[in-house]
Order: structure tokens, then C-alpha cells, then sequence
């Protein structure tokens, strides 16, 4: 398989926490982990651009894409400024001079 890694990640809304995907790999555990009763022929038709995108023969830039699509329609794309970002601590704890 070649390269998987998106150029830039995705970030999903799930119910506790957000996910992040990254490659091709991801978007497999994903669409795996999609409750049944969501799969709809939007669903199939990405299943198949993935595993089209596996055997590369379909180009990973588009699944990208298509995945955003598909996360939109179904609500469950995070905006990156939703992602909480861990903070530096500001005291220092050196130890020593």
C-alpha cells in the first residue's frame, strides 16, 4: 500500500470526544465503528472509494474530500477551533540554579 497520510488531518464529533483522522487507516476504523443503522449508499459508496484508494487506484487527495463530504452530511465534522489544544503550564519546575 502506498502513502496513506492525509496532507492535513479531519477531526470527527463522537459522543465524548473527538476523533482524529489521519490517514487512509483512520477512515477505515471509522467507517468500521459507523453504526449500522447510518449506513447508507453514501456510506457504501465511500467504503468503496477506500478500498479502491488500498489498491491505489483511486487517489487518497479525493478520499480526503469525500470524507469531509460524508462527515458534513451526516454532522459530524469538528472544526478545528472545537479540537482543545493542551496548554503549556506556565510555572517552571526546574529543579536546581
Amino acid at each position: 500500500m502506498a502513502n496513506t497520510l492525509f496532507d492535513k488531518p479531519l477531526f470527527v464529533k463522537r459522543s465524548r470526544y473527538i476523533q482524529e483522522l489521519g490517514s487512509l487507516e483512520d477512515v477505515f476504523d471509522l467507517l468500521d465503528d459507523w453504526p449500522d443503522e447510518k449506513r447508507d449508499a453514501t456510506y457504501e459508496v465511500l467504503e468503496k472509494a477506500c478500498r479502491m484508494a488500498a489498491q491505489g487506484i483511486f487517489p487518497l487527495s479525493a478520499i480526503r474530500e469525500n470524507v469531509r463530504r460524508f462527515l458534513i452530511k451526516q454532522k459530524s465534522l469538528a472544526n478545528i477551533d472545537e479540537v482543545p489544544l493542551l496548554v503549556k503550564k506556565t510555572t517552571d519546575h526546574n529543579i536546581g540554579s
